[in-house]
């Protein structure tokens, strides 16, 4: 870029005291009034982060080389940067920001970092697990919106681990999906599938992230459970999944996804619905009723949300397009 043609800012003699408002004001010649906030406001954090803890140099590259290290050991099957938010609470965070849910519909949860792609697309009433040593588990549940009406033709993602705790792309020389299918909803909303029941597993700790935990006298469990995400055009999109109640990690879980709402039980299969969908009587069973949000409930209450919270922050904003900016008006 030719100098000549920017009028940049002149900065100040640089002190630690004058130090933000001169990266700040530097930055100001950004175009996108949403980045130039967020990049204001992250460098006023980063910025007293380190004045309030005082931080020492050793301290800032021991910080920076574990980043490097977290950088390096990411997969396309293992993304450590995902699980470093998750294990910090920010994934969670994230989510209930930019996907509040009203009373009555079904909360988000983190999406993990074992998400793939390559699922492969079945009727209901197949099987996702091909795992022998997993208790079978029938799975019947309903997609409705938030006036109670079904929701026809919902792309439903779904993953699990296996029965040792392992989810399918954790294997070497992995050639197919297992423990993972894509569904459709019908007319009546419903889908429903074989699988099997649920088990605790570790989070990946052999690596920056799993150090952290050690240090931080953190166990790497997640308590049993089973990943839903739900896409449909005009609903928000819902990252989500149910976790087995009196699980040993329900109020530990390593990456804070657990949510009293999507707690639920595990119950048995009666004759009515084992002549309906053709499982033994006895077999595991676990139903749940899921609630979608429309787009424009979302963006209504995100917009009302983040407008509250920031009036409690004292920092005076608009918002442009969901999201909010300052009101220099």
């Amino acid at each position: 870029m030719d100098p000549s043609l920017v009028k940049i800012p002149p900065m100040k003699d640089l002190t630690a005291d004058n130090i933000t408002e001169n990266v700040i004001t530097i930055n100001s010649l950004c175009e996108d009034a949403r980045m130039k906030y967020v990049l204001e406001r992250l460098v006023t954090h980063l910025h007293d982060f380190a004045r309030e803890t005082r931080l020492s140099s050793d301290e800032w590259m021991t910080g920076l080389r574990f980043l490097t290290e977290v950088g390096q050991i990411c997969t396309d099957v293992r993304q450590e940067f995902i699980l470093l938010s998750d294990v910090l609470g920010l994934s969670l965070l994230v989510d209930s920001i930019d996907h509040p849910k009203p009373p009555g519909s079904t909360e988000g949860t983190v999406l993990g970092p074992f998400h793939t792609h390559d699922a492969e697309e079945m009727p209901s009433g197949e099987s996702m697990s091909h795992d022998p040593k997993g208790e079978p588990l029938l799975v019947v549940c309903t997609l409705r919106d938030t006036e109670g009406k079904p929701i026809e033709g919902v792309k439903i993602d779904i993953w699990e681990t296996d029965s040792s705790g392992h989810y399918d792309v954790q294997y070497a020389g992995r050639e197919e999906p297992d423990g993972r299918c894509v569904m459709r909803s019908d007319k009546e909303g419903l889908f429903w599938f074989r699988a099997i029941t649920p088990v605790p597993y570790p989070i990946p700790h052999d690596g920056p992230v799993g150090r952290l935990l050690k240090k931080l006298h953190r166990h790497p469990y997640r308590p049993s459970h089973m990943h839903f995400m739900f896409e449909k055009e005009g609903y928000d999109h819902l990252i989500t999944a149910l976790y087995l109640r009196n699980d040993p990690y329900e109020t530990s879980d390593a990456v804070f996804g657990v949510k009293d709402s999507l707690t639920v039980d595990i119950g048995k299969v009666g004759p009515e619905l084992s002549k309906k969908y053709g499982v033994p009587e006895g077999q595991a069973l676990l139903t749940y009723d899921f609630v979608l949000v429309s787009d424009a409930e979302t963006s209504e209450l995100r917009a009302h949300n983040s407008k509250v919270a920031l009036d409690k922050l004292g920092r005076k904003v608009k918002i442009v397009n969901g999201l909010p900016i300052p009101d220099l008006d």
